[in-house]
């Protein structure tokens, strides 16, 4: 658990971009289980990189954990860096998965990010990993 620097900091401040942010982990106490977490973030704000208008979304994520499981308040803080980063749905959806495999590299994990609706148009896009356990 000393790895773990925002939980239980009491002014974490928001990062300012994706890159910026610091995914968290901590030790899975159950590895030999297969057993899914989920993350639902129905507020998630990032701004279209053309317009700098705000687009607005519901973010799932599930996974299923190796040794390495997500820290909440880490994930709360990193999705809410997406607030001034502009980037396309499509980008947002694909780059939230990849973080969430280098920080705690799942079994399985999957990211869907369902937008709101904008010119009569909602886009929802599903990014999936699956560990390929002969790469270990």
């Amino acid at each position: 658990m000393d790895n773990l620097t925002l939980l239980g900091k009491k002014e974490a401040g928001f990062p300012r971009s994706p890159e910026e942010a610091k995914l968290e982990s901590f030790k899975n106490q159950y590895p030999a289980r297969k057993y899914t977490i989920q993350f639902v973030c129905p507020e998630f704000t990032s701004l279209c990189p053309k317009t700098g208008q705000p687009d607005f979304a519901t973010i799932y994520i599930n996974y299923v954990p190796d040794q390495l499981c997500i820290e909440s308040k880490s994930l709360k803080l990193y999705l809410a860096s997406y607030r001034n980063h502009g980037a396309f749905h499509e980008h947002v959806t694909n780059k939230i998965l990849d973080d969430i495999v280098e920080a705690c590299r799942p079994q399985w994990a999957e990211v869907i990010g369902k937008f709101n609706v904008r010119g009569g148009i909602s886009i929802n896009i599903t990014a999936c990993y699956e560990n390929n356990k002969s790469d270990k």
